[in-house]
């Protein structure tokens, strides 16, 4: 096979690697009896389902804290299993607590299953488990063996692309949800800003476009907090603004878009962007961040900043909006924040020295995870694991895993069974009401490897209503505002470039959220500002940019 000498690397590589911990757990598997030389090849006959026999395999997937624990009694795992005759024998972690019993899990042989379903792994953890030999190279078995998902890459290269290593390998199945496309697609902004719009009508406000306008209107909410109580009802102190600071989608980086030449910090994670002129640039020592950071600490000086917003978890911060006390807050939809859902507004991009909305990066392609699933080397049929996990990828299936699914014995169901304009079989999403999307999802949905086109939605699936709503919303309140081109796309680096990038970023990044939620809360002068550039250049700034200019220039070439 054409991969043959490079897995008899990867298996020297792991016996090299694994000897000690072999001797030290006495039971460990040896190199020998896992699947890592060569592709192991079978009759497609015998990979069709249902199976003639009934076959089990081992898997390992996460769950939502208070949602059902064992896959197997959620609906979706039992049709599939009636389906395939394929029976999943799970070991499922706490969400909450993956990222730890993950790793763990990963380094004993003894106990890894055949495949990690919803691995979530980076590019640095599935090149290293790669080098161990822990998990095996995808792209023959897809060729053979995975019709649905080969359906998707040839109808779009780019998500083969992005899924092959520097040297030409796949090692984990992707999750794509396409939900629009280029500056209109759902991911290009995450932490999109709310405002309370039944508190502007009750104080005469007009929406801010600006931001000194968007400061009166909290200043406004701070005055008025009594009159606020007692016309809303309100159980508990008026707080103009909340946010989880360095949350991701909950932050208010969306704010500070428009200062200086409008970059913004729309990138929480690796804190760069990517100029008119294809540069790569870090967004958290540009002047317009740090003149945004002197505007947010205005704020919080004047008390219009919720005080536990650096510290708060989601409960809390989810707990208070349902009490009705936010003027501002930001979610990816308002509605998991809220119960009001019909009194709030998508704040604008707010005008400072220039207007802007600069898209996350990656966004152009859509949702996109590249290490979703793995198939382990403890697997003694990755042929048929791999013919299981393509049925992920059938598109009546995909949006079930992805979202929920029909016809279950309880309170509520996400979809409900109908036919689209031909007659076929389609998902109709049932309204949500006053559900909230993320609880109601977590419930029903299984996630995992699954691909959304947006070819499907009329034909196997209508578009989930916050989906549209939020679609929508994007195109008419920012994506007339995405005045930059480029956004840095999803590439994969090699393993040596995304060993020294993860190191480099360690202490960069620590230190620029660190910086920022300091900052914001106690103020900064000239000379610290001076100070902080000068310690990510000695953490090695100039060294992470150029890696990202690299795989950049290489990437449009």
């Amino acid at each position: 096979m054409k991969n043959k000498k490079f897995r008899h690397v990867i298996a020297v590589a792991l016996a090299a690697s694994m000897v000690l911990s072999m001797s030290a757990c006495g039971g460990q598997k040896s190199p020998a009896e896992l699947n890592t030389e060569e592709m192991q090849e079978v009759n497609i006959e015998e990979l069709k389902f249902p199976l003639a026999e009934k076959t089990t395999l081992t898997g390992m997937t996460s769950f939502p804290a208070n949602t059902e624990s064992d896959p197997n009694n959620r609906t979706i795992f039992k049709r599939l299993q009636e389906k395939t005759n394929v029976e999943i024998k799970w070991t499922a972690i706490q969400s909450d607590q993956w990222g730890d019993k993950i790793t763990l899990a990963m380094a004993n042989l003894n106990t890894l299953t055949d495949f990690v379903f919803s691995a979530g792994f980076g590019d640095n953890d599935l090149l290293r488990y790669a080098h161990q030999g822990v998990i095996i190279p995808l792209e023959d078995y897809i060729d053979a063996y995975m019709p649905n998902l080969s359906a998707v890459f040839e109808k779009y290269p780019e998500y083969r692309k992005m899924s092959t290593d520097s040297e030409g390998h796949i090692w984990a199945l992707p999750w794509i949800e396409q939900l629009g496309s280029e500056k209109t697609a759902i991911q290009t902004v995450s932490e999109m800003g709310f405002i309370n719009k039944k508190w502007l009508d009750f104080l005469g406000l007009e929406v801010p476009t600006t931001v000194d306008e968007f400061e009166q209107v909290l200043i406004a909410f701070r005055d008025h907090a009594s009159e606020l109580q007692a016309e809303f009802n309100i159980d508990g102190s008026i707080i103009p603004m909340s946010c989880i600071v360095n949350d991701g989608s909950q932050d208010m980086a969306l704010l500070i878009n428009g200062f200086g030449e409008g970059y913004g910090d729309n990138d929480q994670g690796r804190h760069i962007a990517v100029t008119d002129d294809r540069k790569v640039i870090c967004t958290a020592t540009q002047q317009g961040y740090k003149d945004g950071i002197a505007w947010l600490h205005s704020l919080y000086e004047q008390n219009l900043i919720d005080l536990e917003a650096f510290t708060q978890e989601w409960s809390t911060y989810v707990s208070k909006g349902k009490s009705g006390r936010y003027g501002v807050c930001f979610s990816w939809d308002v509605a998991n924040i809220v119960d009001d859902f019909e009194g709030w507004v998508p704040l604008p991009a707010l005008t400072a020295d220039v207007r802007n909305i600069t898209p996350e990066n990656g966004s152009f392609t859509s949702g996109f995870d590249r290490g979703r699933c793995v198939v382990t080397a403890v697997a003694k049929n990755p042929a048929l694991v791999c013919a299981w996990l393509d049925q992920m990828y059938d598109p009546f299936q995909s949006p079930q895993n992805n979202w929920g699914t029909y016809g279950e014995d309880d309170d509520f169901d996400i979809f409900v069974l109908g036919t689209n304009e031909n007659g076929g079989e389609m998902l109709q999403h049932a309204p949500l009401g006053g559900a909230s999307p993320v609880e109601v999802r977590e419930a029903e949905s299984v996630n995992g490897p699954l691909a959304v086109l947006d070819e499907y939605y009329g034909v196997y699936v209508t578009c989930p209503d916050d989906a549209q709503y939020r679609l929508d919303w994007i195109k008419e309140y920012y994506t007339p505002d995405m005045n930059k081109k480029y956004v840095y796309p999803n590439v994969f680096m090699s393993q040596e470039d995304t060993e020294e990038l993860s190191n480099l970023q360690t202490d960069i990044t620590k230190t620029i959220n660190a910086k920022r939620a300091d900052w914001i809360m106690n103020g900064f002068t000239d000379a610290d500002w001076d100070e902080y550039v000068k310690s990510l250049d000695a953490y090695g700034l100039e060294d992470l940019l150029k890696i990202f200019q690299k795989y950049l220039d290489a990437y449009y070439e």
